[in-house]
């Protein structure tokens, strides 16, 4: 198949030599083709170890980050999650084959329409992609067992932690436009943990709760 290797490669170097342990994970980014979430004069480098742009100022995120953000959820494959920021569809891809329904949210209507078409070609058949703002989540269809933001928050919108389970886990980005830390906050009967995990930089969160669009 097209790019086998170079998608084992990058499960081997990229994610498991960097501490990616859970093999679920590992597994699930080992079967989805990457390269089809970016335009074809990009499908060449879908396996590096770096970000790329998917139109409209936004990017598909690097392996490591994807790989680092759905450990964090420590998915099972009963859950229901909720993604904030579909982007290209790839890490909604990952999660469909973690849990057992995937709700994902693009502000965007080109990029959310287009990853609707590369999710329904590939029979990624629990994911729903909606376009909103995603920094209000989706209360309808709440409570979930984990929420994703693959962008950029100044603060941890409340909405998302209202949203949660009991138990459930957020994994979110938090601080300034150009550098922000990976969050993992787990809600409990009693209130909130927190754990700091990764120096990284995503695009803005941009909505209502997030980023205004006039800032970035």
């Amino acid at each position: 198949m097209a790019y086998e290797k170079e998608r084992s490669e990058m499960v081997e170097y990229q994610l498991r030599d960097r501490g990616i342990k859970d093999e679920r994970v590992l597994a699930a980014m080992e079967s989805v083709p990457r390269h089809l979430f970016v335009d074809e004069y990009l499908q060449s480098k879908a396996y590096d170890d770096g970000a790329l742009p998917i139109g409209e100022g936004q990017t598909i995120s690097q392996p490591y980050m994807v790989a680092v953000m759905t450990e964090l959820l420590e998915l099972k494959g009963d859950e229901k999650i909720l993604e904030v920021g579909t982007g290209s569809g790839y890490q909604a891809a990952v999660l469909s084959m973690l849990a057992a329904e995937v709700f994902t949210i693009e502000r965007i209507q080109p990029l959310s329409l287009r990853a609707r078409g590369v999710l329904k070609q590939l029979n990624y058949t629990n994911v729903h992609v909606i376009v909103s703002d995603g920094t209000v989540g989706l209360p309808e269809h709440s409570p979930y067992d984990g929420i994703i933001v693959t962008a950029a928050a100044p603060h941890i919108p409340q909405q998302y932690i209202e949203q949660l389970k009991v138990n459930g886990r957020l994994v979110i980005p938090v601080g300034s436009r150009y550098s922000q830390t990976l969050y993992k906050i787990k809600k409990t009967a009693t209130g909130i943990s927190s754990l700091i995990s990764t120096p990284c930089v995503f695009v803005p969160l941009i909505g209502k709760d997030g980023w205004d669009e006039k800032e970035v």
